[in-house]
């Protein structure tokens, strides 16, 4: 395999991503890493798992320093980046797996509900109540 080729593909992706792909990339990031944690906490590797969780913190802070402060949704979003970082930040005192798993679930959740949104601005429902002539 071509290590150096996968690495500049995977450059030229982030390079040419629309913002909200960046963002689901993130989501992808953030879910990836915990579970890498997760993985190191069951393995005994202390550093990979420390490293994981790091990396985790890392884009939770990418994210609340990203906020449009303009949405009202922002304020809810700021809310829960802090506790998920900070839990994440008692997961790696305590090489926690419980706390990953709870962060886990948020994270997917987020992820989640990104692509669906996506989803949705790119495929709009149709008007049902407009086509039926109501």
């Amino acid at each position: 395999m071509n290590i150096s080729g996968y690495n500049q593909y995977r450059q030229n992706s982030v390079l040419t991503a629309q913002p909200e792909e960046l963002t689901l990339m993130l989501y992808n990031g953030l879910v990836k890493f915990i579970m890498k944690a997760q993985h190191s906490i069951s393995g005994k590797d202390l550093q990979g798992a420390h490293d994981n969780i790091i990396r985790s913190q890392n884009i939770l802070l990418e994210f609340m320093s990203s906020l449009d402060k303009s949405y009202e949704v922002s304020t809810s979003l700021l809310l829960l980046y802090d506790y998920m970082f900070r839990r994440l930040v008692e997961a790696n005192v305590q090489k926690s797996t419980e706390i990953l798993d709870e962060v886990l679930d948020l994270s997917k959740q987020l992820r989640d509900t990104w692509e669906q949104a996506m989803k949705l601005y790119k495929h709009p429902p149709k008007n049902n109540a407009a086509a039926a002539g109501s």
